[in-house]
Parts: structure tokens; sequence; C-alpha cells
């Protein structure tokens, strides 16, 4: 059975390590309360994942990056490969719609970096989705099923265990505008297939799939009740400790369907 995971994309938040430190301790409990029915991780930024590793040490918490490089080391000003994060953290994310959207991340650095990253022995959570016009034009699978098929392509189902899938459409990100839950539904239902294509449906069953976009306390449950759902990728609330220590309550108290 595939057990819960809320994931907390703390972006370029907060400013002080004092703060990123505060923000750790404060949620843990929480997690550390519930620990027997969801998992939980968080991601902060490069700067503070030392400081923050030194808190949940022994907690049960995850710690991962928001980004990696897929070079070992070398010349490549600003990067931070892989590798290096393995000696801090057991999780990294790749293909946020963010990165995608500003930094012109194709889908193919997308996939570079996720088997990077799983070859370095990280848990990866792959980031898809569309935007508001691929929306509106009919094209949420099209896109889905491209931007997952390039990550997917070079992965073997012996990495399945440490592969998480998120779907984060453009439009819902940061923008307090979330996805119907029945929409999320189908598309998650989509990338469910796309997973049962490339690994057979054993393996592919033990792949998880979160949705993230304007999630919190309020509708977090309407995603992870969802058959095809297994969690939520979560930004601007993760980073309020009453609010994300609610919703691990909320995830960790659903009757889970049968995954």
């Amino acid at each position: 059975m595939r057990r819960p995971l809320l994931a907390g994309n703390w972006k370029m938040n907060p400013v002080t390590q004092a703060d990123a430190v505060a923000l750790a301790r404060g949620m843990t409990p929480a997690a550390q309360a519930d620990a027997e029915h969801v998992d939980v991780a968080v991601f902060p930024p490069f700067c503070w994942l030392v400081p923050v590793a030194g808190v949940l040490e022994g907690t049960g918490v995850g710690l991962g990056a928001q980004d990696c490089y897929w070079e070992r080391s070398g010349a490549y000003t600003g990067e931070v490969s892989a590798a290096m994060l393995a000696g801090w953290c057991g999780w990294v994310i790749t293909g946020h719609s963010e990165r995608r959207a500003r930094f012109g991340e194709t889908d193919q650095q997308v996939a570079h970096k996720a088997v990077a990253a799983l070859e370095f022995g990280l848990s990866v959570i792959v980031c898809i989705g569309e935007r508001e016009d691929e929306l509106d034009s009919g094209q949420t699978e099209t896109v889905c099923r491209r931007q997952l098929s390039a990550a997917l392509q070079p992965l073997t189902a012996d990495v399945v265990d440490r592969l998480v899938i998120a779907y984060e459409p453009v439009w819902a990100i940061g923008t307090g505008r979330n996805a119907d839950p029945a929409h999320a539904g189908a598309t998650m239902d989509v990338i469910r297939r796309r997973l049962d294509e490339a690994f057979g449906a054993e393996a592919a069953g033990r792949v998880r799939v979160l949705y993230g976009g304007s999630v919190n306390a309020a509708n977090v449950t309407s995603y992870v009740e969802l058959d095809s759902c297994d969690g939520c990728l979560v930004g601007g609330a993760s980073l309020k400790v009453e609010e994300f220590s609610t919703m691990i309550g909320a995830v960790a108290s659903v009757e889970a369907p049968e995954r």
C-alpha cells in the first residue's frame, strides 16, 4: 500500500536561518504524532538545508532540496549537484512549474535531473502540469503525458519506490485558484495509466502521485480522498506552522482508499 505524503515546498522562504529553524521545529510535533499514517517532507532553500537537517535529525521528517544539477561536479557556477545533496538530504524536486517558466527548463533537462538524483540515492518528486491556455484549449492530457513521458523514458522499474509524480497545474500555483478535485482526479488517472504503460501495473502501483496548486487546510482532504491521489505538494501553506500541522492531521485522518 502506498503511504500518503505531504511535502512542503518552502520556495525562496524564509529569509533568515532563525525563521527556517523555527518553522522546521514548529511543524515537527504534528509530523511525529501522525508518523504512522502519513509521510512528511520539507524542502527549504539550499542555504537552510544544513541547519534544518539538524532540527529534523531523528524525527522521521524527510528533508529535500528544491532543485539539483545533473553533473556530479565541474564548472557550473551557481549549481548544486545531486551528488552533493545526497550527503545532506533524501529528497529533491525536479521540474517545478516555476523553474520551467522562469528559467526555461525543458522536459529533457527535468529528466536529466531526475536520473541524476535517483542515481545518487535520492527520492524524486517530478512535477508536471499544464498552463492556463493549455487547460482552456483542452490540452491537459496531451501536455501531462508529454512531460511525464520525457521524465519516465530513461527510468527503469527498479526506481519506482523513490519516484513521486506531482500534478501541479501551472494556473493554480501561487494564485489561490486550486483545481477542482474532479479535474485533478481525472488528470491523476491519466498519470497512473502512463505509469502503467512505462513500468507495468505492479511496479507502477508503487509510485506515489500528488496534487499541488494552492493546497491548504481547507481543501487538502478533498484531494487526498481521491483514489488516484497519494498526498499533496504544498507551497504557501507549508510556511505556516499551524496550518501545515493541521494539514498533516487532516491527511492522516483520511480513510485511505485501496492503493
